[in-house]
């Protein structure tokens, strides 16, 4: 089955692509190798983006952004659509593909492919809505409007949880908005962004399409230092880690360029009394799990009304009784493998921290040992009672660690959840009106994304994506997000046969 949707996807064991995706050339010698956390497999190797690789893929980004900001933005959503489609066609194998070498369960791996799918449909209707404003002028025979124009070269650098689709949220609507892009896919994932060009190369060729208008380098932070310096890539959108984004945002401010940061998660749901238990239990359980708790929107806290706190805490520790852990691939399975051992040991390094701070286990963690759990990256997902403040706490461990608290009013805890660094995704379990609304007013939660009566995790595409504080405050995917691709321009026209001046300035002479 392995060799079946590498095959498809056109990808081979040694020296899947370079730069551009469209070669094999390896200037640099150095190569990643990839290996699954399924089973600990070699799938294979990509080659290492050298300088001079960059250098050339930059200057034909540069030189088919000059032609492709001219082809009118519809016919740019054409070839977006035509890619959704190719998506559709290729969904199987490269959902299998973004499961086997991220370690996600195989439904997820689809859901991740539909997700391009839809960013693209999106794009597709976005490429006849770039609209602009115009405004009354104060001075007569003046007519004021605003337009927005292609930046440039956007530079794209995503992480492994979700190896596609991250890129494609920003890609497909930077291509309809007349840009042109540069991806560093994660190197724990390197297969998954040279088969998504691989799909797209044959659309654009089909099409006639300037080479460069899609390129992916390869590498680890280094080769991502070589966008983040570049004056020639006037934005740079980076998923990851909020350490990771600090020093992106830094870097790329200081040569006064734009960043579209998506950064850390430590989210939370709040549990009402009234909450209705049973979508409390599928939330919580989901988004504590979903992925081996390896999303940015993963659900890390749930702060529990005291009148239920027992209640709630049983029925987890019940519902963890039942998952099924083991090979994503098996659609049997609720929780695969972290991504890798470093993972593993972030994870179990966490554990003891919340030992050392007084949290009680609920649901006991652990690594899974024997032959199904070869490859050393399956861990038991658990559940900590703990407190807020616990430092371990504040901070986000990309894992299946799930830390329950009480609280006893509602203000109470929207205060405990928006009393962490990060700022990304919140929920409340109500069936209240005023406490919904007031975890929604100004004074409610602090985060980018706020959910009643479901998850922190499952985000839509056609809603803006992002969140505040360590988390970036960047916006991706629906919404507006488009205008962060363009550049604005205001424009100011006088028909008339005189020039006055604006704030009825005189300059007579």
């Amino acid at each position: 089955m392995k060799t079946d949707f590498l095959k498809t996807l056109g990808l081979k064991e040694k020296n899947n692509g370079t730069s551009t995706g469209l070669k094999s050339t390896a200037g640099s010698k150095q190569y990643i190798e990839s290996y699954s956390p399924v089973d600990g497999q070699f799938i294979g190797s990509v080659s290492v983006t050298s300088k001079k690789e960059y250098e050339k893929v930059v200057a034909t980004a540069q030189k088919a952004f000059r032609e492709w900001r001219l082809i009118p933005a519809p016919k740019r959503g054409e070839i977006v659509r035509q890619y959704g489609e190719a998506l559709r066609e290729n969904k199987e194998a490269l959902g299998k593909l973004v499961s086997y070498e991220m370690g996600k369960s195989l439904q997820e791996g689809y859901g991740e492919v539909q997700e391009m799918i839809d960013i693209c449909d999106f794009a597709v209707g976005l490429s006849r809505q770039l609209y602009g404003l115009t405004m009354h002028s104060e001075r007569p025979g003046h007519r004021m409007y605003e337009q927005w124009h292609a930046l440039g070269v956007v530079g794209i650098i995503s992480a492994f949880n979700f190896p596609v689709a991250v890129w494609s949220w920003n890609a497909m609507i930077a291509l309809v908005c007349g840009d042109v892009c540069i991806w560093k896919g994660s190197e724990k994932t390197p297969l998954c962004s040279v088969a998504c060009q691989n799909i797209f190369h044959k659309v654009l060729k089909a099409n006639k399409v300037p080479e460069g208008v899609s390129c992916i380098v390869n590498g680890d932070y280094k080769v991502g230092e070589y966008m983040t310096t570049d004056n020639r890539i006037p934005l740079v959108s980076a998923t990851g880690s909020t350490r990771m984004g600090k020093i992106v945002g830094a870097t790329v401010a200081e040569r006064l360029g734009r960043t579209l940061l998506e950064l850390g998660g430590n989210n939370a749901i709040i549990v009402e009394p009234d909450a209705d238990l049973k979508l409390v239990l599928t939330g919580a359980v989901f988004g504590a799990v979903g992925t081996c708790g390896q999303r940015c929107t993963s659900t890390r806290r749930l702060i529990i009304h005291e009148s239920i706190y027992d209640t709630v805490k049983e029925n987890l520790a019940s519902a963890y009784g039942q998952l099924k852990i083991g090979s994503p691939l098996n659609p049997k399975m609720h929780v695969g493998p972290l991504i890798d051992t470093d993972a593993v040991d972030k994870y179990l390094d966490s554990i003891e921290k919340v030992k050392e701070a007084g949290g009680n286990f609920v649901v006991e963690g652990g690594v899974l040992k024997g032959k199904k759990y070869s490859s050393g990256c399956y861990v038991k997902p658990c559940i900590a009672e703990v407190e807020n403040e616990y430092q371990i706490v504040q901070h986000e461990t990309f894992a299946p660690i799930l830390y329950i608290m009480k609280y006893k009013d509602l203000s109470e805890a929207i205060a405990m959840q928006n009393d962490v660094p990060q700022g990304l995704s919140s929920a409340i379990m109500t069936t209240n009106m005023r406490a919904a609304e007031q975890f929604l007013s100004v004074a409610g939660s602090d985060c980018g994304i706020a959910n009643v009566n479901i998850g922190t995790s499952g985000a839509e595409i056609g809603g803006a994506f992002g969140g505040e504080k360590e988390t970036g405050g960047g916006r991706e995917s629906g919404s507006d997000s488009w205008k962060a691709y363009m550049r604005r321009q205001t424009n100011t026209i006088n028909y008339s046969k005189e020039l006055p001046l604006a704030q009825g300035i005189s300059f007579d002479f």
